[in-house]
């Protein structure tokens, strides 16, 4: 008689510790128990001894209907295929922003209807008039909200600034959700790009000129700040540099709820050999930086002083990667399929434990969207696991499953692959395909205070 749906063995990841030849065993979608040595019996078993065994990562940063091709149901399947059970989706959507209950209730109910894997959802808002929406779409599942420093498109990205900004966060500070923060300064970019357009220099160098540490560092202070200011979960959303986590670190020794995430582009690729080579398909705001500053970035990463990394994946075809003038190419790139292999890499290469890896992919995004059933293989946790096969993997993103076949990681060899994917004890990729079904996913609300 079996005693359980699945058990999954092979090297187990915790917080804490590697169960070497361990195991995960799933009773009605969750984890009912975790082991070491021979496994109980089980109705389905997949004896996956030698391959790392981990939660399922939370990719905290996409962005799939910004360019209005790919949207949840498609890029549920590429994160399935990279590891990824729960990805979380910012609401800058094309033609309309998640910015009104309305406009996110639309959103999860494709999201439920469409996804292969679960989903949570960012809530943004209106520069002329957000602030009466916040309510509304806290109660209607928000699990964070994303603001910008920079106005990246009117419409679609706008810019909401210093007093606005102060209003938001103290409408939301209650709620526990955090307000995550596109941190640039806007005069000094603008200023910097009409400096460099007028001089001839656009060149795919110029990117970083004219997004100087400075213009960074200066919006993040200002985040931590207001949230020092406001009693608000104050997040920098994308920090390149070591003097964010730097400035993160100080204002948490003085009581601030600041937090610091970084995506895996800033971690693998650098400014004179990626950058150099590949152009507009490197674009990122943040800029892709020096490689002395990506040394940086590791020990930061080494010491725990960051919360998560995310992919930030867009699907923009190469018509928008093209133009030899940078500055009209789009910023971001897909990552949904190499946002694991390639932290995990990046780990193994610079000394750093599995078990960095998993509180990066999984435990700290779980942990910073309230998602208190997801991150981690214990039990009561939905089963969400990710098997990953050692070994030397180039990538080749031609049968990507994302809407675009192109990445900057192509023809990087990574230490994994993605040999399987379960979604609460459901296989949902076995390797080489997606075996689930549209709908599997769920969206996930956030476990905020008083709810």
């Amino acid at each position: 008689m079996s005693d359980f749906d699945l058990i999954v063995r092979g090297k187990l990841v915790l917080p804490n510790r590697i169960f070497e030849d361990g195991y995960v065993a799933v009773i009605d979608g969750r984890i009912a128990r975790i082991g070491f040595g021979e496994p109980p019996a089980a109705k389905e078993l997949h004896d996956c001894r030698g391959a790392w065994v981990v939660p399922g990562a939370v990719d905290g940063q996409t962005h799939t209907g910004s360019a209005n091709h790919e949207w949840l149901g498609q890029a549920s399947r590429a994160a399935a295929a990279g590891g990824v059970t729960t990805l979380v989706d910012m609401p800058y959507d094309e033609p309309e922003p998640a910015w009104s209950a309305e406009v996110f209730l639309a959103k999860a109910a494709k999201a439920n209807a469409d996804c292969h894997i679960d989903v949570g959802l960012y809530a943004t808002i209106r520069p002329r008039d957000g602030l009466d929406a916040i309510p509304g779409l806290i109660e209607a599942g928000a699990c964070a909200f994303k603001f910008s420093t920079f106005e990246a498109n009117a419409q679609r990205f706008p810019r909401i600034d210093d007093a606005m900004l102060y209003q938001a966060m103290l409408r939301i500070a209650p709620s526990g959700l955090a307000c995550g923060v596109h941190n640039q300064h806007q005069e000094m970019t603008l200023a910097n790009i009409a400096r460099l357009r007028a001089a001839g220099d656009t060149g795919w160098d110029a990117f970083g000129r004219a997004h100087p540490p400075l213009v960074e560092n200066l919006a993040t202070a200002n985040i931590y700040e207001i949230g020092a200011a406001t009693g608000a979960r104050a997040h920098a959303v994308h920090i390149s540099l070591s003097r964010g986590f730097q400035l993160c670190n100080q204002y948490r020794a003085a009581g601030v709820q600041a937090s610091a995430e970084t995506c895996v582009q800033y971690l693998m690729l650098n400014e004179e050999e990626h950058m150099r080579r590949l152009g507009a398909k490197t674009k990122h705001y943040p800029p892709i930086r020096p490689k002395a500053e990506v040394d940086k970035l590791w020990t930061h990463i080494a010491n725990g002083d960051c919360d998560f990394v995310s992919s930030d994946h867009v699907a923009w075809g190469l018509d928008r990667k093209g133009d030899p003038d940078i500055f009209n190419n789009a910023a971001g790139g897909p990552g949904l399929e190499t946002l694991v292999p390639a932290l995990w890499t990046g780990c193994l290469e610079h000394g750093i434990s599995p078990a960095m890896a998993v509180r990066l992919l999984s435990e700290g995004p779980a942990k910073f969207f309230l998602m208190h059933d997801k991150g981690s293989l214990e039990p009561g946790k939905d089963a969400d696991i990710v098997v990953l096969e050692p070994g030397r993997f180039v990538h080749d993103p031609a049968n990507s499953l994302a809407a675009v076949n192109w990445s900057a990681f192509e023809g990087r060899t990574f230490d994994v692959r993605v040999a399987a994917t379960f979604l609460r004890g459901k296989l949902a990729w076995d390797g080489r395909k997606i075996v689930n079904a549209a709908g599997a996913g769920r969206l996930q609300k956030p476990l905020r205070r008083g709810a």
